[in-house]
């Protein structure tokens, strides 16, 4: 049965609802009202109508595989489980995949929820339906509308304002939801409730050593007494306008101006984004990129009195147009989820409960960690899961969540529910009623739009409602934190060749030993074909050596060519080769830079220039994977640069530096790249002379690579693509 709440004419209270632009300093009008509304009376959900104060949703745009995260399929084929396994979190009976290794510490203050589903394999009609709890009913949800139904943010700024900090009761950072093709869809607006209830949004990344927030400071030719100056100016306008308009509209202008001229002195906002003040181990905590600082950023929002705080997944640069951006991993998908996306989300969201519980917020703070959709059980030609709406998972935390318990299964496969079936109005009816907003009820002229609106047609989720964990029993989480390392947006691993059993200049979890190429699965770091044995000389191959001459007895360097055994003629035939590679983690779209210091060194220079220069030829070469186990004895050449470095006599000898560049982007402008099964770059010495050489006895000759770099300018985005 609707309950229906009239809007009265008096008002106990005023809101003061948004301050927009401030940037630009253009400020829009507030809206009034009064909403004195009551709770649900269903005895089921106890007290937990209106038991969150605050909401922060974390938007895994692009669609998580629920098969890498929080529903594991052991027993499935391998096409369909993948080749991550579940691991054990430190409640009984609950596992969810080992590329979470920190949440597992952390589900006793969760609750995991495998049973959504939208039926829908779009992005943008399926992210609509989850963002705004109404399944899509327009002609084009990849493209916003007036006539759209608001997103949850919108509600809850008009009918849950912030009292604390009312011009950011809605708050959408760091970036707008935008699609692959950079179509910003339908589902992130305030829709037929006009613009000024659109969420705040804050496009930032304050992740950057110089993050400050645009409009929130003022401008170094406006000194505070100027701003006040301007103040005086603008208030005698007002009272010409006094004399002429005699509606309430300029007592709620003078609201707004009184607002934003508090902000631009200070205040709870400008502290709020002024990250810097959290400690190097608390940022460090969350995460060093801009992930998930965002998260922590969202944690200071709530903290200072936002009601909700929406944080996109962001882009990165060059995942325009190319087919694994985001979460949507319809390639590589076990190393997207391995190397980028679960890294972050495991920091971020344990850091998150972590903070908040130790704060005190988390028994007021409703924490949702969602896509807009899973992805497919059956891995596909490209090792990735495609779009799959047909049932996915989620988590939430905190206020009114009934934690430690999974809710809702799905079958053998992950493909379809199999129990606790439900859709995206049941989760917003769900945070509506945590909010204490009546989801139930019809509301007359809301927004003064002239419709009556009734909110939800879902129901919450009375099973995961609760002040009291569904279990109190515990136990040790089996997770390696060591095999999810956190995230590094480093292109290459190990580029200085560190000693990889002693500590180096970069991060443990970069430092990789050189591995025999071919000889396993998606190999991280450096590979070589054929490794040699340095203590037992070797026809051609690759070492990891010491640094001639060097005070630090650390550094390594990779050692490229032929060393024979003393005394040992060796022969070699047209098309012999031996190679150094290693894969670009997180390839992208744009432009790369290839650089390699090194040198050559072998038994004299007469043999070199006899033997070596004439019948071999040394490349730099950026490469595609051919197959799925990313095999680079199958690797194809994209691009490739020949280079002759020259002998290096005597201990001044300095490293010759060689460059390739090339851009790695569709022929077509801003058309599709396809990233496939990913890109690498090698060092090759291969014999191109015809026939077969024999060396003479004691020859060797060889490069040695001390470091390398791979530097990567994104493409441009193309900001002006029409749906």
């Amino acid at each position: 049965m609707f309950k229906i709440f009239e809007n009265q004419s008096r008002l106990n209270r005023r809101e003061l609802l948004q301050v927009g632009g401030l940037g630009a300093m253009g400020l829009t009008l507030p809206m009034l009202l009064e909403a004195q509304l009551r709770g649900s009376s269903n005895p089921i959900r106890g007290n937990t109508f209106g038991k969150a104060k605050n909401v922060i949703f974390l938007w895994l745009q692009g669609g998580p595989p629920q098969h890498e995260t929080f529903d594991p399929k052991p027993d499935a084929p391998v096409d369909i489980r993948g080749e991550f396994k579940p691991i054990n979190t430190n409640v009984p009976g609950i596992q969810i995949c080992e590329l979470l290794p920190r949440i597992a510490t952390i589900c006793d203050k969760l609750a995991i929820v495998r049973s959504i589903c939208t039926h829908s394999d779009l992005h943008d009609a399926s992210g609509y339906w989850v963002l705004t709890g109404n399944k899509y009913g327009g002609t084009q949800s990849r493209q916003i509308a007036p006539t759209d139904w608001p997103y949850i943010g919108s509600i809850v700024k008009l009918l849950k304002p912030s009292e604390k900090l009312p011009a950011y009761s809605s708050v959408w950072l760091p970036d707008v939801m935008r699609l692959n093709d950079n179509v910003q869809p339908a589902g992130q607006t305030a829709g037929w409730m006009g613009k000024r209830w659109e969420p705040e949004r804050v496009i930032c990344d304050p992740s950057g050593s110089q993050f400050k927030m645009e409009g929130f400071t003022l401008p170094a030719d406006v000194p505070p007494l100027r701003l006040n100056q301007r103040e005086s100016l603008l208030s005698q306008v007002e009272r010409h306008f006094h004399k002429i308009e005699k509606q309430g509209v300029m007592k709620d202008y003078e609201s707004h101006v009184q607002n934003a001229f508090g902000l631009l002195r200070g205040g709870k906002a400008l502290d709020a984004f002024d990250i810097s003040k959290e400690s190097k181990k608390t940022r460090e905590r969350y995460g060093k990129g801009k992930w998930g600082q965002s998260v922590l950023l969202a944690r200071r929002l709530i903290e200072a009195g936002s009601r909700l705080v929406h944080v996109n997944w962001p882009r990165e640069g060059g995942d325009s147009a190319v087919d694994n951006p985001l979460w949507d991993t319809h390639a590589q998908n076990s190393d997207r989820v391995q190397d980028v996306l679960c890294p972050q989300l495991d920091v971020s969201l344990t850091a998150l409960i972590e903070d908040l519980s130790e704060r005190g917020l988390l028994a007021e703070t409703l924490v949702v960690a969602i896509g807009e959709f899973g992805r497919t059980p059956r891995i596909n030609a490209a090792a990735g899961r495609d779009h799959w709406g047909h049932v996915f998972s989620y988590v939430m935390a905190g206020a009114g969540i009934r934690t430690a318990q999974v809710y809702g299964s799905s079958d053998k496969d992950g493909a379809h529910p199999k129990t606790g079936m439900h859709e995206p109005q049941d989760l917003t009816a769900t945070i509506f009623h945590l909010l204490g907003i009546p989801y139930d009820s019809i509301y007359p002229n809301i927004a003064n739009t002239g419709r009556n609106v009734h909110l939800s047609n879902g129901e919450p989720l009375d099973a995961i409602l609760g002040e009291k964990p569904a279990t109190m029993l515990r136990t040790q989480s089996t997770g390696n934190i060591a095999f999810v390392p956190e995230f590094s947006d480093a292109l290459l691993l190990n580029t200085r060749f560190a000693d990889t059993h002693k500590k180096s200049q970069q991060a443990a979890s970069e430092v990789v030993p050189l591995q025999l190429a071919g000889s396993g699965k998606r190999l991280k770091g450096w590979q070589g074909f054929p490794l040699g044995d340095a203590s037992k000389g070797f026809d051609m191959g690759v070492i990891l050596q010491q640094t001639p001459l060097a005070k630090d007895t650390s550094k390594n360097q990779a050692v490229i060519g032929i060393m024979p055994a003393k005394g040992k003629k060796i022969k070699v035939a047209q098309g012999d080769k031996v190679f150094l590679a290693q894969e670009i983690r997180n390839f992208r779209a744009g432009h790369y830079t290839l650089t390699i210091d090194a040198m050559v060194g072998g038994s004299s220079k007469e043999h070199f220039d006899h033997y070596f220069k004439p019948n071999f030829t040394c490349k730099l070469v950026i490469y595609r994977n051919a197959d799925v186990t990313k095999n680079t004895l199958l690797m194809k050449p994209a691009e490739l640069m020949e280079f002759k470095p020259e002998y290096a006599e005597g201990p001044d000898f300095k490293m010759q530096k060689f460059v390739l560049a090339k851009l790695m982007d569709s022929r077509v402008p801003n058309a599709n790249f396809s990233v496939g099964l990913g890109f690498g770059i090698a060092v090759v010495i291969e014999k191109t002379s015809p026939g077969i050489l024999e060396l003479p006895e004691n020859f060797n000759a060889f490069i040695r690579v001390s470091e390398t770099s791979l530097v990567f300018t994104p493409r441009v985005r193309n900001d002006d693509v029409q749906v």
